[in-house]
């Protein structure tokens, strides 16, 4: 799969030269019946109709993940789902439960654990920790994709940061953030 056009190219072979991308999914739109516990709340009607916007987006960016990592909430599992649907045989997923409530500081010790075979993952969880984690790791943003992260990181949003190295130096301010997906909204650069 080549790299993204946003993406900065590898600068020779070693581990800590590679270009990574990590590509964050805050889950689609939720449900709320009455009675149901918040981990097994189902996605609404907006949710079913923005999760395969988001797997679409996906297929056309070229950013198909080595490695999903995603909540165990019910949302969160079924957004990756509708997702995964639009993809070329989707990748392996995993369904950490540290990441259900998990805020930016804890999503991070997460990312640090991803082997170093991983070039891309996608990490499909939950808001705040998503938003803050994308603010926390993006120094900068293409176009004004970073001030409408700041702005809002709605349901289904969609942000890919990229840097050089391994996971284990992913770090504050380390990362740009290249790309943000909204359903139905502009694709920022």
């Amino acid at each position: 799969m080549p790299p993204s056009t946003d993406t900065p190219p590898e600068r020779g072979g070693s581990a800590t030269a590679r270009a990574r991308r990590l590509v964050v999914l805050r889950h689609a739109k939720s449900a709320w019946p009455e009675g149901v516990p918040d981990r097994d709340r189902p996605l609404g009607p907006r949710g079913l109709r923005d999760a395969p916007a988001a797997g679409r987006f996906l297929a056309e960016t070229g950013e198909q993940p080595d490695l999903v990592l995603c909540s165990p909430a019910r949302r969160a599992r079924d957004t990756w789902e509708l997702a995964a649907a639009e993809l070329d045989g989707p990748p392996p997923t995993r369904h950490d439960p540290r990441l259900y409530g998990a805020d930016a500081e804890e999503l991070l010790d997460v990312l640090h654990a991803v082997p170093d075979e991983a070039g891309t993952v996608l990490l499909v969880g939950h808001n705040p920790g998503l938003e803050d984690l994308v603010l926390l790791l993006a120094a900068h943003g293409a176009g004004d994709a970073l001030d409408r992260v700041r702005t809002k990181f709605p349901t289904s949003a969609t942000a890919v940061l990229t840097w050089h190295g391994t996971w284990q130096d992913l770090r504050p301010g380390s990362a740009l953030l290249t790309h943000l997906e909204i359903p139905r909204g502009r694709r920022s650069p």
